[in-house]
């Protein structure tokens, strides 16, 4: 069951978007296809990112240069699998990278293995128990889960996490109302998924 909250989030984040005019929208996923998707990849969207997508799918347009993601937009319907799966495995081959190569290493998993191997598959091992995120646009994501919604929007950068807003409404505020001014002070996102809240 779809909360009715959940609905109106991703409703009100797909108005904002479609506010900015900065891009255009395919149909949005039908139930069939998000069983399909979450099927296939193992995870269910959160009942706000779900009413987003069943909304309309932003579609991506040509990419600028230097930019990160030339299909920023997660092509759910018919995109590139390649693409979509390194996008899905962008958080967590990212926490493994800083573990190889930056010394990172989190508390909550015990000792650090000394042989570099061990570590590796220590911290993957963890990792399969962390909350599955999902992008939202390029290295923003959203935790997955049927019956959740309101998760602040987190950017990754491996183990640089941030907040891009308090929820997915007020993310497409964030990312992409050229005319939002300064952020209000009192704007404080507080993580609410296990394991990836202690990166922010």
């Amino acid at each position: 069951m779809i909360s009715s909250e959940g609905v109106r989030l991703g409703a009100e984040a797909a108005r904002r978007l479609a506010e900015t005019g900065l891009y255009e929208f395919e149909p949005g996923l039908t139930d069939a296809e998000f069983a399909r998707i979450e099927r296939e990849y193992g995870f269910e969207f959160a009942d706000d990112h779900r009413a987003f997508l069943a909304v309309g799918l932003p579609v991506n347009v040509p990419p600028e240069d230097g930019q990160t993601w030339s299909r920023p937009w997660p092509e759910w319907r018919g995109g590139d699998l390649t693409s979509l799966r390194r996008q899905l495995d962008w958080p967590v081959e990212g926490v493994l990278l800083d573990v190889e190569h930056n010394a990172f290493w989190y508390d909550g998993w015990g000792e650090r293995p000394s042989d570099g191997a061990a570590a590796l598959e220590t911290a993957r091992r963890h990792l399969r128990a962390a909350p599955v995120l999902v992008p939202v646009y390029a290295h923003r994501y959203l935790p997955a889960g049927r019956g959740s919604f309101g998760h602040p929007v987190f950017s990754m950068w491996q183990t640089d996490v941030i907040h891009y807003g308090l929820d997915l409404a007020d993310y497409m505020h964030q990312e992409f109302d050229e005319a939002r001014g300064d952020v209000d002070e009192n704007w404080n996102p507080t993580a609410t998924v296990p394991f990836w809240r202690d990166l922010v």
